[in-house]
């Protein structure tokens, strides 16, 4: 479906675009809905970062699966990789700023494949779970029963189990409250490990736990080689065919959701199932037997892949330091889709800085939305934009959902964080940079 070009329109009344609104969207949106308003949390000051990293000029160094690459064997890997790329010096750049201004590292030998949307997200995740030989890790926001090609997901999970492939599942408690308790209940009685993610219930919640604080995560591990990660949720909005159970457009019969997953094979999986587990052990899941948990993967393909965790209790929120210098450092083009815009003022500055030093800034955000406040509060900095200079699209007949962002054709992301302040400052989210032209190109 084409999408609904977005040109200048008179300002608002004054107000429109208020700091108590956006802290309300972006940073509240939860607690309205909790009954838990509170003081707006602000997002964090990251300048000292990113030029601290700038002038660090440093290298970037890349690891393997058996631990970090020599000089000379990450020497020979850039120059196949810029060799590949459309632009070479500017990849050299991408990959300099990336390794200095994220603490994980690059890590080589992955073979990446993009999901367009769920319906495909599901096909490869059934399929790769009905692969598993020792155990499957999922972490969602989001955990419903969805079908492919007419199978449940509750069915195949518990063949597996019943194989004695391990299973264990992190849920968030509020992402999945219209998930019927039935539905874990039968899991947990076939022997499937299932954790709630901060209980909203105070009467369950760990100690300390903010309400406001999501696990936003959308993560699949199967046998520590292979991973899927993105904004897809397992969520039915994704089956166009039926009501959707959560998220829907209060009032409207239920569209097509459209999303963007990453299929991962390689040792960047390692990342991964480190991220799996220090939620499950955070949130006192059950003893696990990790004995297969991190094999040796052998490489799968040339793709270089950085995996970024995000976390309220960080000092340096990674994604958004990551973020800002790959807008900053952009020389030709930035194309950004997300579900929710509700930028910081350091990221608006950004983009239409870029646009006004001649990179093409191009955001796709959605025409309709299940968050009519983040929708609202959005459109409100659309004249700033494109006044400076940045084109901004909109879907039309659809609801979008996918975070991904591609800048120089070279330094693509995709993930779980919505370009907006509550993916900087309360959730936990999980991202995949990917280094190179292939998938660059493909996005």
């Amino acid at each position: 479906m084409s999408p609904r070009i977005v040109v200048p329109a008179k300002r608002r009344a004054a107000g429109a675009r208020c700091a108590a609104a956006r802290c309300t969207v972006s940073g509240l949106l939860l607690g309205i809905a909790l009954g838990t308003l509170g003081s707006c949390a602000s997002v964090p000051d990251v300048e000292p970062v990113i030029d601290r990293s700038a002038a660090a000029g440093t290298k970037p160094q890349l690891v393997g699966a058996r631990g970090p690459l020599s000089t000379a064997q990450s020497k020979a890997i850039l120059t196949k990789l810029r060799a590949a790329a459309p632009d070479s010096d500017v990849l050299q750049r991408h990959l300099a700023i990336e390794e200095a201004v994220a603490e994980n590292p690059l890590i080589v030998g992955n073979r990446t494949r993009i999901l367009r949307d769920g319906v495909e997200t599901f096909h490869a995740m059934f399929a790769a779970i009905h692969g598993a030989r020792d155990h499957v890790n999922l972490e969602y926001y989001i955990v419903e029963e969805v079908e492919s090609d007419g199978e449940r997901l509750s069915d195949l999970l518990l063949a597996k189990r019943a194989k004695g492939v391990q299973v264990n599942i992190i849920y968030d408690d509020y992402g999945s409250s219209a998930t019927p308790s039935a539905f874990f209940d039968r899991l947990k009685a076939g022997g499937i490990n299932v954790v709630d993610f901060n209980p909203i219930d105070p009467l369950e919640a760990n100690s300390g736990d903010s309400p406001n604080g999501r696990d936003h995560r959308k993560i699949l591990v199967v046998d520590g080689a292979t991973a899927i990660v993105g904004g897809v949720n397992l969520s039915t909005t994704y089956e166009v065919h039926q009501l959707a159970k959560s998220g829907a457009i209060e009032g409207k019969p239920s569209l097509f959701w459209r999303d963007t997953d990453l299929e991962i094979e390689g040792p960047a999986v390692t990342a991964l199932q480190n991220l799996f587990l220090e939620h499950w052990h955070a949130q006192k899941g059950p003893p696990l037997d990790q004995a297969k948990f991190f094999p040796t993967i052998p490489p799968k393909g040339k793709e270089i892949v950085r995996i970024l965790g995000s976390a309220p209790k960080d000092a340096v929120p990674r994604y958004y330091v990551t973020v800002l210098s790959a807008i900053r450092n952009a020389e030709k083009r930035i194309m950004l889709s997300t579900a929710y815009f509700v930028p910081t003022d350091k990221e608006v500055e950004d983009l239409i800085a870029a646009a006004r030093r001649g990179v093409e800034v191009r955001l796709l955000l959605p025409g309709e939305s299940d968050s009519e406040l983040a929708f609202t509060v959005g459109r409100s900095y659309y004249r700033d934009l494109l006044e400076g200079g940045v084109k901004i699209y909109e879907t039309r007949n659809e609801v979008l959902h996918s975070k991904t962002a591609v800048v120089d054709g070279v330094w693509t992301l995709i993930g779980s964080s919505n370009f907006d302040r509550r993916s900087i400052i309360y959730n936990d989210e999980v991202d995949s940079v990917v280094l190179g032209g292939e998938t660059g190109q493909q996005m």
